[in-house]
Order: structure tokens, then C-alpha cells, then sequence
């Protein structure tokens, strides 16, 4: 097997040029509005995180810019810093794209982030991110503080310190440490985030309802009334731009998908193929034990976006699929959450599989090892 680190690119038209706009599932509806949300998708469950395909169209990306003399000029947006890279498993060469520079750059880059808090009323009740915490902060505020922006906690994987920095970025520093050793550094971050006003949405009979999925009182929305809502956002709030990472924090809510729940969090792109857009959506619960409880949603979908943070024909290919990393240990104890305690706070941050998990050489990562955390995975097998 062999691995190979490609160029860093900041555009990448050559490989959405062609893509078509991908239409979202049929929109799912609740049938009845008096019943419970969890009656309304079969009895069924099951604790998941999902990926949305890409809705890229041919064309260039503009954005509005003032000049100092007031007049308005439309210009070529910014697209997200990527770079190319590509590893052989058997006899098939696998690419993929992902965020920031090659770790063979040893360079550090900074994805300005923007979250954006959503408060949802379903069915007359309110679920609102600015819900005040047994800790005195707010849940956005609590997000904030937590390690997936914080540089505070020093985190180690196989054995090796990776650093004080952002939970992703340890990740993404263990994940290819073969290279990242000898350029020490590669960093891939998160700036601010900044924080956008709250944007409150009363959600139609027909895509929401209040259910207690896991015993505790939660709200349960279809996900694509909620993607077309919050794609809306994104193209009229100017400051987010495709080199920007906008996120969206949702409370003690699940999403829907097909009647079926229930969907903690979710990353997709849109938008035209010179800069498309990427984004994240994650649920706090405020439930120690729950499914997503804290910031493990967040931390699942910003470490998938780091490695495939635009979707593009469903995702970068493995032998097993697409490059999701957060997917194979999503339903393991606590359901892939580990403790780190952070500014007197535990945060539950999911582990995430390793490039070697998805067929690439054991010396990419550190020590060989298959998830950050260095749980006893080996290759994935027939789509696993």
C-alpha cells in the first residue's frame, strides 16, 4: 500500500465541474400530529449521524464587495483551503480531498468557523441553544469553552503527546503523523467562532414533533425542512463564504429522516462548483448519557468535514465506502464518546477512525494506530 500527500489547492472546479444539483430526499411529514414523534417513525431508534449529498451546480461563486469609493463589485468567492492526496490499498488507487494544507507543508491554516444558534418551537414547546447549563453558561457559550475550540487540554493518541491545541486538529495531526512528525507544524484550526444572531424557526405540524426517544423530553424535526431552512441562512448572511466553516447548534433535538430517528448532527455542501459551500449541524443534549449529549455530535461532524468536507459524489471513496470517519464508532460504548474535562465541565468527545481503518498504510498514522483514541479496530471489511 502506498500513500501519497498531493498539492494543496484552494479551488476545487475540476473535480465538481460537471455535477449537477443534487435534489434532497422526498421531504418526510408526520401523519398524524397528535401522536408522539417517536410513534410516527415505526418504533425505530436508532442513534445515528448522517452526510447529505453535495447540491453543487456548474458555475463560478461571487460575492458582493464594497470598495472605499461605496461602489459595489461582485468578485470570485474564496473556496475552503483543500488539499489532494491519495493512498493504494491492493491494486486500486483511493483519492481524497480534505481540509487545510498537505502535512507534509508543516503550515498551519485557519478556517474562520461561524456558529449559528438555531431555537426551534415544535408543536407549542421551545428548544433553545441559549438554555442556560447547570455550569452558569449558556449551551452555545458551554460549546465555545469545549475542546473542540479550546486549545487548553494536551492531547496524546498511541502513546504521543500531539500537542495543546483543538480536539480536530490533535486528530488530523495523529491521523497522518507518519508525515507530521517531521513537520511538526501542520495544523488545521478553527478560528473564532463567531458567534451569529439566533435565528428562531416554528417548525410545521407536518416536519416536527415532541418525542422522548431517550426517556427525556426532545424535539424531532425532519432534516430536510431543516436543510432547506438553514441553507436560506447561509445565502443571505454575508459574512459566511465558502472559506468559512458556518455551524449550526440545535438543543436538545433530534432530526428525522424518512420517519426515522434520530439524527444528532450531519455535514454537507452547496452551491456552485468554483467555492462550494460546506456546513455542520450538530444537536446539544443536555442529557449526560444521551445520544449527543454535549459537543460529541460537533466533534463527529467537524471531524468528518475535516476529511471530507464536500461530499462531492457522496464522499471520498475507501474500500469501504465513503471517507466518513466518525461513522464506525458512533454505536460503541458511550456511544464513541471519551471524558475530557475542560474549565471544571466534562466533555464527551466521539473518537474517530484513523486513515489506516479505511485501508490506507498502518505508518500513515501514529503507531499504527486505527482510531484516535486507539480503540482495537483493524481494516474495515465489505462496507463496514
Amino acid at each position: 500500500m502506498k500513500l501519497v500527500l498531493g498539492k494543496s489547492t484552494t479551488a476545487v472546479a475540476l473535480i465538481l465541474l460537471g455535477l449537477s444539483a443534487s435534489p434532497l430526499l422526498a421531504q418526510s411529514h408526520v401523519d398524524n400530529p397528535g401522536q408522539t414523534a417517536e410513534m410516527q417513525v415505526n418504533n425505530e431508534i436508532i442513534p445515528r449521524h448522517t452526510v447529505l449529498p453535495a447540491q453543487v451546480s456548474p458555475g463560478v461563486a461571487t460575492k458582493a464587495v464594497v470598495q472605499p469609493n461605496g461602489k459595489v463589485i461582485f468578485a470570485a468567492s474564496t473556496p475552503l483551503t483543500t488539499w489532494n492526496g491519495s493512498f493504494v490499498s491492493g491494486t486500486t488507487t483511493f483519492n481524497f480531498n480534505m481540509v487545510g494544507t498537505p502535512p507534509s507543508t508543516g503550515t498551519s491554516t485557519t478556517v474562520q468557523a461561524f456558529l449559528i444558534p438555531i431555537k426551534l418551537v415544535v408543536s407549542g414547546q421551545t428548544f433553545d441553544p441559549q438554555h442556560v447549563l447547570s455550569n452558569g453558561l449558556t449551551t452555545v457559550a458551554n460549546t465555545v469553552a469545549s475542546p473542540v475550540f479550546s486549545s487548553l487540554v494536551d492531547f496524546t493518541s498511541g502513546g504521543v503527546d500531539m500537542g495543546a491545541t483543538q480536539y480536530i486538529d490533535a486528530y488530523q495531526r495523529a491521523n497522518f503523523w507518519g508525515t507530521v512528525s517531521a513537520h511538526t507544524g501542520y495544523h488545521v484550526l478553527l478560528g473564532g467562532p463567531t458567534i451569529q444572531p439566533q435565528v428562531t424557526l416554528t417548525v410545521p405540524k407536518r416536519s416536527g414533533a415532541v418525542g422522548t426517544p431517550f426517556g427525556h423530553t426532545a424535539a424531532e424535526v425532519d432534516i430536510n425542512y431543516f436543510n432547506s431552512q438553514i441553507q436560506t441562512i447561509m445565502t443571505n448572511t454575508a459574512a459566511i463564504q465558502p472559506n468559512t466553516l458556518p455551524i449550526f447548534i440545535i438543543y436538545d433535538t433530534y432530526l428525522t429522516q424518512n420517519h426515522s430517528c434520530c439524527i444528532g448532527g450531519y455535514h454537507s455542501a452547496f452551491g456552485l462548483a468554483s467555492a462550494p459551500q460546506s456546513y455542520a449541524v450538530f444537536s446539544y443534549v443536555d442529557h449526560p448519557g444521551d445520544f449527543s449529549q454535549d459537543v460529541s455530535a460537533l466533534s463527529h461532524e467537524i471531524g468528518e468535514w475535516m476529511d471530507d468536507p464536500l461530499v462531492v459524489n457522496n464522499g471520498n471513496s475507501t474500500p469501504c465506502g465513503s471517507l466518513e470517519n466518525g461513522d464506525p464508532l458512533e454505536n460503541t460504548a458511550n456511544f464513541g464518546g471519551f471524558p475530557y474535562t475542560l474549565g471544571g465541565f466534562t466533555y464527551n468527545l466521539q473518537d474517530l477512525a484513523t486513515m489506516p481503518y479505511f485501508g490506507a498504510p498502518t505508518s500513515t498514522t501514529v503507531n499504527g494506530e486505527f482510531t484516535f483514541q486507539g480503540q482495537h479496530l483493524t481494516q474495515c471489511q465489505n462496507g463496514s
